[in-house]
């Protein structure tokens, strides 16, 4: 009896030993895969005797990260000189005719200057606030403290507080500054907690208020 308990020890303890090395691998391969996909039906733009399936007879896998990285180069290169920023420019103002197309583009365009451009808002730190309820804590993102002309304009943060293992959707909150506690850890450690549901966590000195 002791040798089968023994037995289904050492097997479930190889089992877990090999999951722990080929998951990761497989999630990762998946991720990719699903990007690369994805960015090969930017080739579908391309006229359709210059795709690739018909100059070389077979799709070529990753062709269209190359495709893309080389339009957003161009598309970069034409909007630093005048000509390229009076036609964004242009374009721009007739988006902005358009209501409900003028919201979404703001609000893009915005988040993407945020996160793209060095001097962006982004997340500027990690910190804990007490939610959903007294005497739970969640993780969340500093986004912004620029509250200048309202009442609270020198005592608040807004907020982003994600959801997990997804951490691309949450919902925004403005607190207190008092009411929050400032993790030592970097955005990177933070997110890796919340994606691995806080199996991995960063190793740092206690949080301070």
């Amino acid at each position: 009896m002791k040798s089968k308990s023994k037995g289904r020890y050492f097997i479930r303890r190889y089992l877990i030993a090999g999951l722990l090395v080929w998951l990761p691998i497989w999630v990762t391969f998946i991720v990719i895969r699903f990007l690369v996909d994805l960015l090969d039906g930017t080739l579908k733009l391309l006229p359709y005797h210059y795709r690739p399936e018909q100059l070389f007879g077979h799709k070529i896998p990753g062709l269209g990260l190359v495709f893309t990285i080389i339009i957003i180069f161009l598309t970069g290169l034409l909007v630093t000189n005048f000509v390229g920023r009076y036609l964004i420019g242009w374009w721009e103002r007739i988006l902005a005719r358009i209501p409900l197309v003028r919201s979404i583009y703001t609000a893009v365009k915005q988040v993407t200057h945020a996160f793209v451009q060095p001097q962006g808002q982004s997340f500027r730190k990690v910190v804990l606030i007490e939610y959903p309820r007294k005497g739970l804590w969640s993780i969340a993102f500093v986004t912004s403290n620029n509250f200048q002309g309202l009442p609270f304009e020198d005592d608040a943060l807004a907020v982003f507080v994600p959801t997990t293992p997804n951490p691309t959707s949450g919902f925004l909150m403005v607190t207190p500054k008092k009411d929050v506690i400032d993790l030592p850890v970097t955005i990177e450690e933070a997110f890796r907690m919340i994606i691995s549901l806080g199996v991995v966590t960063p190793t740092t000195k206690p949080p301070v208020r």
